[in-house]
């Protein structure tokens, strides 16, 4: 006779048997808003969706077709767990267009560079290892340095990125407290949420630090090759290839569907990162990966690249027309040079998460500061998302918001307040609020 566990909740009797790591990840009412914002009607600046529309569906077609009717039997079986070797030869003329010189060997390709997220921090963090990150950070970063029950520290940032001599002093202040640094985390070109970009002249010392701290660095680079002026920026890689775990990814640059992401690290890093891989996944996608090679091997992708380029510096030009020409006194943004966001600071005593259900009701959507950090910032900030919607929807969307925050501007003026925050609303302390796909 099965028994049921003699404690735990009505909504889930295994509640009391879960370990400590899955009690601190948990949904929140932001995330169930997504479910309405999604309608069609909903102008949604929230997802950081790529735009594959841009890609010629004819042409993935036919790239698929190849892969199953060539190499269809290699396509549906398992592979290496390293991944495949023409595949990571192919991936270091990507990352060159970066400065990274390297060897096939170096790489490991994941399910998406969020896989590979995860397989650093699991092989490098112990609970309570702290990981810094900056201030604000990728959301999807955070949730899996909290799910290895990390302790995450901010690292202060202004229009350039980090900042060196925060970063000089919240190291100090970390290991007085006795406390073990294992990883700094960055997204230094383009930045998610923040759309700002770490210039030439500050990666090294960036870099100087971390070394001197004995610190990994884990750069994370979706969006380096979609910046809309000059070349890419230099990765930090390219400077150090002992002291920086690099993460990429086709998602932005192809298509986020078939899930292939890669990390280029140190012999002994990328050793463990395989062992690791191999337990959580045993190998990757065989089929994404031949589909993502044979597309490499006969589609002009630099050209495409170029596309997604234009596409995003119209749909960026028109977020920051339409923010100058309708915005409301006070508010401040973000100019991204490259990649898919903005961060929208709101006028003095508005509170964007507790703005979002109005928002919804208005038929616009975003995401709230607070989701960006773990220790209760961004109250007053939001990411607005200009990669996935036309331009004209966009124009709209804006209008809307716009609307929306005279509204909680005249409330604020007549009772002295705006609206309260909705409750359960921002992440507790402690806990991290997992996000949708088309969130993140």
């Amino acid at each position: 006779m099965n028994e049921r566990p003699s404690s735990g909740s009505r909504l889930d009797p295994w509640v009391d048997s879960y370990a400590q790591r899955a009690k601190n990840v948990s949904g929140s009412a932001i995330r169930a808003l997504f479910s309405v914002a999604s309608r069609p009607e909903v102008v949604s600046l929230a997802g950081g969706m790529p735009y594959v529309q841009a890609l010629s569906m004819d042409h993935m077609a036919d790239v698929a077709a190849r892969v199953v009717r060539e190499q269809g039997a290699r396509a549906l079986q398992y592979g290496s767990g390293q991944g495949d070797i023409h595949l990571r030869e192919q991936i270091l003329d990507i990352t060159a267009e970066v400065g990274i010189r390297a060897h096939p060997d170096d790489i490991i390709v994941t399910t998406g560079s969020q896989m590979a997220l995860d397989l650093v921090t699991r092989t490098f963090c112990d609970p309570g290892d702290v990981v810094l990150v900056e201030s604000p950070s990728y959301v999807g970063a955070l949730g899996v340095f909290r799910s290895y029950e990390c302790d995450i520290v901010h690292v202060a940032m202004d229009d350039d990125g980090l900042v060196p001599n925060a970063l000089r002093e919240t190291i100090d202040s970390v290991r007085a407290q006795g406390k073990r640094i294992k990883l700094l985390y960055t997204i230094p070109s383009f930045q998610n949420p923040t759309g700002v970009t770490q210039p030439a002249e500050r990666r090294p010392e960036i870099l100087e630090i971390a070394q001197s701290a004995g610190i990994a660095v884990l750069e994370d680079d979706p969006y380096g090759l979609l910046g809309f002026e000059g070349d890419p920026p230099r990765a930090l890689r390219a400077d150090d290839d002992q002291g920086v775990i690099y993460l990429g990814s086709f998602s932005k640059t192809i298509a986020s569907g078939l899930r292939v992401g890669w990390a280029i690290a140190p012999h002994g890093v990328r050793e463990k990162l395989v062992l690791a891989a191999e337990a959580a996944t045993l190998c990757p996608s065989n089929y994404s990966q031949l589909t993502v090679s044979e597309y490499l091997a006969t589609q002009p992708w630099r050209e495409q690249i170029k596309s997604f380029r234009e596409v995003y510096r119209e749909r960026r030009d028109a977020l920051l027309d339409s923010l100058q020409a309708m915005m409301p006194e006070g508010t401040r943004w973000t100019i991204p040079a490259g990649g898919f966001y903005s961060w929208v600071t709101l006028p003095d005593g508005l509170d964007a998460t507790a703005m979002l259900p109005r928002a919804v009701a208005e038929l616009v959507a975003y995401v709230p500061g607070t989701g960006f950090y773990v220790d209760g910032q961004g109250v007053s900030n939001m990411r607005l998302s200009y990669c996935y919607p036309e331009p004209d929807r966009i124009r709209e969307g804006v209008r809307r918001l716009s609307s929306v925050v005279e509204s909680e501007l005249e409330i604020a003026r007549t009772f002295g307040t705006a609206s309260a925050a909705s409750p359960g609303s921002p992440t507790a302390p402690g806990e991290s609020s997992t996000p949708g796909p088309d969130v993140a």
